[in-house]
């Protein structure tokens, strides 16, 4: 009795007086759903943590309804999407959640001006952040038993679908298998694009505190978790405000679930060289590599993606290779819109560096000196150490680069925990920091690492959890060697988990910087060795991982060595490429060393938002793209 009533007065405390909501939680337990499985759980915990710590509630209100769509309408039972308008509820205080909708008729009649109405009949599916204290000890334990992710202070979700009866009660039930991938993507989805609206500042009247938001319909592709895939690895979110802004549906031969929006047709000087200024813009054969007008240039029928000199090249090159690669190019051209990042408000092309940094005031300044080749007689890791982080980020504002500071708005227990990140919006609204800033050019780099170190497939993240040092060896490192400030990011965001020990082997380190020790922050530390892997890696401690950014496995002899030894290793192994192009090229040098690559080439959440415009290609590519793993 206890125990039930210090439940409810915690409840009654937390809600009185308060916003909008249905009430305490209904007590369901997602183990009880028939068919799921724990990484189901997992994943779906994860996502609403992540949708947590981009705090929607700052700005949003429950009279912000948006429409949303994941995938197509086939992809799921009777035809329909399961929910099509969500809101956000607590920003005003009383529970704090996500409401899904069936309608947005649904959604108006549920909507009042301080509490949700009670509409007999209208099923409502509730994603609620309860607090741990006033949880039930069925869902205590069941969070427990699963080690399931906190989602910011002491917060967990309850998710379930509740309906009013005739006679005003309540009724609870469990989702389905089905809403629970619903409301993965959506959170998923969410999580990206709610920090995209932007504020209307003339449609709110001087005295409303609400704020008012442009019109928004923008949609973002979320990865499923292999236990929630179904034939495909994407699938295409759509958020809209208000929700009767909408795409239209246009279907294809394709087996792809995304929906295709229906736009005016892409500029072709979108595709235009940038080397080339003339009237005629010439674009380069990809097999003999001559350089041919846009008018006789011959581009594949299939991915519309590479382009040739003529016919006699294009059968050349689908018989030597480009027929194993002519899907995963036509996909990453269904999905331009997507990889352009348009999340950055800079795009810019990196052939002209000097040109984008001079237009940002940071041209040979700080840590952006190895961004261009100004700097390219001072060795690797030898360029004049600046007088401070201000200056190490080119003595940008205060407000557009990471300070040497825990994530503040990131804390249990009044203690700053670690955070698990799902790409760049994720990240910059944790910082606060505007989506103006360049940063994320140089931090690609060490927060691929950190997301791959938490990557749930590989034991790191265990290890890092169980507050155990990670030992990687990263191979190869040129411009990183300049870049230690921003390595101080992975410190910040391991606070509550073990250490990592970064050895950097390769033939660009300096000789009078070989064998050092570098403290970054009371969880980083970094060896530098000078050398080849091959050569080097038996008097190294054994690593848990390996990795290697912006590689080049096809450029450089010196690889064969280095990944025969990888093989034999049986360790973890991770590769980024610059471009999609520079993918096949090293999946075959994987390949030929006889490494298994464990999964699709994907796309890396953390690569480099500065574009890169192809000599020979329609389709956009950057810096630290794609990532490929071996040896998992």
């Amino acid at each position: 009795m206890d125990v039930h009533l210090k439940y409810a007065f915690g409840r009654f405390q937390e809600q009185f007086g308060s916003g909008p909501g249905l009430g305490p939680g209904s007590g369901t337990n997602l183990m009880k759903i028939d068919g799921i499985a724990p990484p189901f759980i997992k994943s779906v915990y994860r996502a609403a943590a992540a949708l947590y710590r981009t705090d929607p509630w700052r700005r949003l209100r429950p009279g912000h309804l948006f429409g949303v769509r994941v995938g197509k309408d086939s992809d799921w039972s009777g035809k329909k999407h399961p929910f099509s308008c969500i809101q956000f509820i607590g920003g005003d205080g009383g529970d704090i959640g996500l409401y899904m909708f069936r309608s947005e008729d649904d959604a108006k009649k549920m909507t009042g001006p301080r509490e949700t109405i009670r509409v007999p009949n209208l099923e409502v599916l509730r994603v609620t952040y309860d607090l741990d204290s006033v949880m039930l000890p069925s869902n205590k334990r069941f969070v427990v038993s699963l080690a399931l992710e906190v989602s910011g202070e002491d917060r967990y979700p309850v998710i379930d679908v509740g309906r009013c009866t005739t006679t005003g009660e309540l009724q609870f039930r469990n989702p389905t298998l089905e809403e629970l991938r619903f409301v993965y993507a959506v959170m998923k989805g969410a999580s990206l694009l709610h920090p995209l609206l932007q504020q209307d500042y003339g449609a709110a009247p001087k005295w409303s505190r609400v704020i008012y938001f442009e019109p928004f319909i923008e949609t973002v592709d979320v990865q499923w978790p292999a236990e929630m895939a179904k034939g495909n690895d994407l699938v295409a979110v759509t958020i809209s405000h208000p929700p009767g802004r909408g795409y239209q549906e246009k279907y294809s031969s394709s087996s792809s679930s995304t929906p295709t929006k229906h736009s005016e047709a892409q500029k072709e000087e979108t595709f235009i060289d940038v080397k080339s200024n003339a009237a005629v813009c010439l674009r380069e054969c990809m097999l003999c590599g001559e350089k041919v007008s846009r008018e006789q240039s011959v581009c594949c029928g299939h991915c519309s993606a590479v382009v040739y000199c003529g016919s006699v090249c294009q059968k050349q090159h689908w018989k030597e290779g480009h027929k194993d690669v002519c899907g995963l190019y036509r996909a990453m051209m269904e999905r331009e819109e997507e990889l352009a990042m348009k999340i950055f408000i800079f795009n810019c092309s990196a052939e002209q560096p000097c040109k984008w940094l001079e237009s940002l005031g940071i041209h040979q300044k700080g840590m952006w000196r190895r961004k261009c080749n100004c700097y390219f007689h001072c060795p690797y890791g030898l360029l004049p150490v600046p007088g401070g982080l201000w200056d190490s980020w080119g003595g940008l504002d205060e407000n557009e680069y990471p300070h040497d500071s825990p994530f503040h708005n990131h804390f249990r227990d009044g203690i700053s925990s670690s955070v698990f990140l799902s790409g760049w919006l994720e990240y910059y609204s944790l910082r606060s920091l505007p989506l103006t800033s360049p940063v994320a050019d140089i931090l690609s780099h060490p927060l691929t690492i950190y997301y791959i170190l938490t990557a749930p497939n590989i034991n790191s993240k265990n290890l890092l959890l169980k507050n155990k040092e990670v030992i990687l060896h990263y191979i190869g490192p040129e411009g990183e060697l300049d870049w230690m400030p921003a390595f101080a990011e992975i410190g910040h965001l391991l606070h509550g988990m073990g250490n990592i020990h970064i050895i950097m082997v390769g033939p660009e380190v300096p000789t009078n910087l070989s064998g050092t020790t570098s403290g970054i922050g009371s969880r980083v530390r970094v060896n530098l060795v000078r050398g080849l892997y091959q050569d080097e890696a038996s008097y190294l401690p054994t690593p848990h991982v390996i990795m290697s950014l912006n590689c080049g496995l096809g450029s450089y002899s010196c690889w064969g060595g280095a990944l025969d030894l990888i093989k034999s290793m049986n360790v973890p192994a991770y590769f980024t490429n610059e471009s999609e192009l520079s993918c096949s090229s090293s999946k075959q040098v994987l390949r030929a060393a006889g490494l298994h690559i464990s999964y699709p080439v994907t796309p890396n959440p953390f690569r480099s938002p500065v574009r890169i415009f192809g000599t020979s290609t329609n389709f956009p590519s950057y810096s630290n793209c794609f990532l490929l793993g071996v040896n998992t």
